[in-house]
């Protein structure tokens, strides 16, 4: 059994930052790619930003240049540092990690999601 564990979220203005964390637990061998999605209200779930095992980035282009995804593979932790936030950025945040066990079969998995609110 694997847990992945978000923090970070809560209120902040327009231009504000935050940084969330999410740190996986449990039976873990190892973990593959880390990624962060977002689902706004009455939206789809969509990919933020992503990381591969050898820290190769790839970011939505709403985010690019603002947002960065980071990974501490120690602590089977990811991150996400969001900078120069905006009201659109609104959402819940999730992460996803793919995560093998040590049978060697690989399973996703997702957090609980953290609320980021941007406002004034």
């Amino acid at each position: 059994q694997v847990q992945l564990v978000e923090s970070g979220g809560g209120l902040v203005q327009p231009g504000g930052s935050l940084r969330l964390s999410c740190a996986a637990s449990g039976s873990i061998f190892s973990i593959n790619g880390m990624a962060w999605y977002r689902q706004a209200p009455g939206k789809q779930r969509e990919l933020v930003a992503a990381i591969t095992s050898g820290g190769s980035t790839n970011y939505d282009d709403s985010v690019k240049g603002r947002f960065t995804i980071s990974r501490d593979n120690a602590k089977n932790t990811v991150y996400l540092q969001m900078n120069s936030l905006k009201p659109e950025d609104t959402a819940v945040y999730y992460c996803k990690m793919l995560v093998g066990g040590h049978g060697g079969i690989f399973y996703n998995y997702w957090g609980q999601g953290t609320q980021v609110t941007v406002s004034s």
